[in-house]
């Protein structure tokens, strides 16, 4: 055999094997058949969650399912408001050709959306997200209504929509005539290719098997369900389902009322009455009555129709089929019976009906939708058609002007704001999609978020009365804050309530306070830099400053911005001052915590001894019964430990209040009653640990003394990491090897990074200007 002949065979076998494949999963993924109505009746007595559902409910079940869990990270605080953060990615990321990034604030407005579409009564209503250009709202639906085609066309987001298997025989409707006529055309077939007898009767069974049924879809995709008259439904259902939590749901909650409120649709009204006039029989009618899975399909408007503001309207909005028009008639031998006419609304009925900003030929369609979105029907001809569908729109703030003449629609109209993202971490989130995760590398940490930190200053509102009526004077927290708090906003916005803010603040943060901060982003997020202004300042922050061998530091941020006057003017005044004292603040106490190094052990026995000295009058020597030390109780015992106790300026007076308070807590609280009746060990006790926090907050700020007074360690920083750091004493390379490796295991910074942050305090003489505050 030629090489040609085997490499024919072999082609020939792999396309039959990769035909085979395809045809297997392309019917396994089409899953279309028809199921008898009894078997549609199964299923929903086996799972009636699932089979019993409009499209509210699978709106909420496909949030349900592809939005991670939010998690709320006060869970234990009495005073939380379960604003959690919630992870979206699946939902407009994952497989997305443009991702969405939805932040804290509107996943939590979408996933309440979701739940009030669960567990409220659901009314026609036309839900308008709304929020200025360049916030995202394309994408967001776009990806939105992706993810639902593929959710809602799976196993465990299908619904199930009606279809009549209208059968011939059983309805006594093919006569002689019509089979000596196909026995006419069968003969005519025998005389030009001379067909035996036999294979005339079987042509004849062919033809006669292949027209008995005529199959009517439900234009309105209306659920079987429906089907059962209404005023039967109550009993027909308490028969059909077992008595568990699962009927009790059914029977008595909101999101089920429109089981045994909602009519079909008026064709398969009439279809079920017609046959009921000629069988006499409802269990007859209902052998008719198939259920398929409900096919989403955006691009043939079947499910989802999407209308963009310069599709013009359709001029023909009176759907039919004259085919099988003529043989619904034929059949039932009356043409008024069933009149097969719909509207391009039933397409989407039960699904999903968008308008893509609300201008252009849209205001047409939101003017058309006006009284179908008040009464829930449509006039289709002399035919009444009801429309329960999911209305969406999008909408720029200054379109609504276009619907103001329409008070009666407004309060059929639920507004959904999405802003620009106000949440500081989704906006980095953005920047890394955008540019690539390497970005964190050619910053200092911090300063990558500090970034976002300044786009979204742009995008808050000057004066928060919430956060003004809770904090009241901003001027304690300049060290943290600005003056406007929009640094705490952000905090409260991402989720996070700072440590720095003082314990009566912290308590003062109620339910109702945090409510109303998070409710004054309704109105924010409508102006300053909008997310592709953001985009293209930080392309040209990265490209001009990221270098290799380098990371773009706090100074090198401020005066970037600083550079633009047109920038600076929609940044909020004295803001990127704040935002630099917050930073500088906090890398010196990052690096105080990672130059701070001293015995534990040490620390352990000046308090046990001071505690028990302070009892026992002056000159007098004592064995500590604590620690088991030989104490001299005298100036020259007391000074070294209450140096790192009390305040420099301590006054002498001040240091004897201090001893007096100390001896009385610990005679009238520690030694009777945390010692003796609850057998506490004395590092356990309030007064230690009260000791213990002053004694090394006083030893940290007095680590950053080599950065004052030491020139060799200095320079010891720069050189770290090259050739010459080798010539500097031991105890040089200690002290700075161990603040580079503290700085990276603590905080981490990356070795470069470690380096960096700390040349960008000596560069700045952070130390020497936080030691004067």
């Amino acid at each position: 055999m030629t090489e040609e002949k085997k490499t024919a065979i072999e082609l020939g076998s792999n396309i039959d094997i990769a035909m085979q494949r395809f045809l297997h999963v392309q019917q396994g993924a089409q899953n279309s058949g028809l199921i008898s109505f009894a078997e549609y009746l199964e299923r929903a007595g086996e799972n009636p969650i699932s089979a019993v559902r409009n499209i509210f409910q699978v709106f909420h079940d496909l949030i349900n399912d592809f939005v991670v869990k939010g998690v709320d990270e006060y869970p234990d605080d009495p005073e939380s408001i379960g604003y959690a953060d919630y992870d979206t990615s699946q939902l407009f990321v994952e497989g997305a050709d443009n991702p969405f990034f939805a932040d804290r604030l509107f996943t939590n407005r979408l996933v309440t959306l979701a739940e009030n579409f669960r567990h409220g009564t659901q009314q026609n209503k036309i839900y308008i997200f709304k929020g200025p250009h360049g916030c995202g709202k394309s994408t967001f639906l776009d990806n939105l209504l992706r993810k639902f085609e593929q959710y809602a066309n799976s196993p465990e987001g299908c619904t199930y929509e009606a279809v009549w298997r209208l059968d011939r025989e059983l309805l006594g409707n093919f006569t002689e005539k019509e089979t000596d006529r196909f026995l006419g055309k069968l003969s005519n077939l025998l005389d030009e290719y001379e067909l035996r007898q036999s294979d005339l009767i079987e042509a004849q069974k062919v033809a006669y098997q292949g027209d008995q049924f005529i199959e009517v879809p439900c234009p309105s995709h209306d659920s079987p369900i429906l089907m059962i008259p209404r005023e039967y439904r109550r009993s027909f259902f308490d028969d059909l389902f077992k008595n568990d939590e699962t009927k009790w749901k059914l029977f008595t909650e909101k999101q089920y009322e429109w089981v045994f409120r909602d009519s079909p649709c008026t064709i398969c009204t009439q279809i079920y009455e017609a046959l009921l006039s000629r069988l006499k029989d409802p269990l007859q009618v209902l052998q008719m009555l198939f259920a398929r899975h409900y096919r989403f399909n955006r691009r043939l408007g079947e499910g989802i129709s999407v209308y963009n503001p310069g599709d013009k309207a359709i001029k023909q909005n009176v759907l039919g089929n004259e085919m099988l028009q003529g043989r619904i008639n034929g059949l039932l031998r009356d043409s008024n019976q069933v009149q097969y006419l719909f509207s391009n609304f039933a397409k989407t009925n039960n699904g999903i009906y968008s308008l893509m900003d609300i201008k252009g030929h849209n205001v047409e369609r939101l003017l058309e939708l006006h009284n179908i979105i008040s009464e829930g029907v449509h006039k289709v001809e002399y035919i009444e058609e009801k429309v329960n569908s999911l209305f969406l729109a999008l909408m720029n703030p200054e379109d609504e002007e276009s619907i103001k003449d329409l008070p009666s629609l407004s309060d059929r109209i639920e507004y959904i704001k999405i802003p620009y993202i106000l949440d500081l971490r989704t906006e980095v989130e953005i920047y890394r999609n955008a540019f690539g995760r390497h970005i964190d590398d050619r910053f200092l940490p911090r300063v990558l978020h500090n970034f976002a930190r300044i786009i979204i200053s742009t995008r808050l509102n000057q004066s928060s009365p919430a956060l003004m009526e809770w904090i009241g004077h901003p001027a304690r927290y300049s060290r943290y804050c600005d003056e406007k708090l929009q640094l705490l906003k952000m905090e409260i916005y991402t989720g996070n309530i700072p440590e720095w803010l003082d314990q009566s603040d912290r308590k003062g943060l109620t339910a109702r306070r945090r409510r109303r901060i998070i409710n004054e982003s309704e109105n924010e997020g409508v102006t300053g830099f909008s997310g592709r202004d953001s985009l293209r300042i930080f392309g040209e922050l990265f490209s001009t400053y990221a270098k290799e061998g380098a990371m773009i530091d706090m100074a090198t941020l401020c005066s970037y911005f600083r550079k633009h006057e047109d920038w600076m003017k929609l940044i909020p005044a004295g803001f990127l001052d704040s935002l630099l004292h917050m930073y500088n603040y906090t890398i010196m106490q990052e690096i105080k915590e990672s130059l701070y190094y001293y015995n534990e052990e040490q620390i352990s026995r000046d308090l046990k001894n001071y505690i028990f000295a302070v009892n026992f009058e002056k000159d007098s020597e004592v064995d500590c019964i604590y620690t088991g030390n030989r104490l001299k109780v005298d100036e020259n015992f007391f000074a070294p430990i209450e140096a790192r106790l009390l305040a420099k300026d301590a006054d002498r007076e001040r240091v004897l209040m201090f001893r007096k308070s100390i001896q009385k807590e610990y005679a009238s609280r520690t030694l009777t009653q945390e010692l003796r009746l609850e057998g506490k060990e004395m590092t356990e006790t309030k007064l230690y640990q009260n000791l213990y926090e002053r004694y090394v907050h006083h030893l940290k700020e007095k680590v950053l003394e080599p950065f004052l007074e030491n020139e060799n360690f200095r320079r010891a920083i720069k050189d770290f990491g090259k050739e010459d750091f080798k010539t500097y004493d031991n105890r040089i390379r200690n002290d700075v090897t161990f603040l580079m490796d503290n700085l990276c295991e603590k905080f981490d910074y990356s070795r470069l990074g470690a380096k960096e942050v700390c040349i960008y305090l000596i560069d700045n003489e952070l130390a020497q200007k936080f030691a004067k505050e």
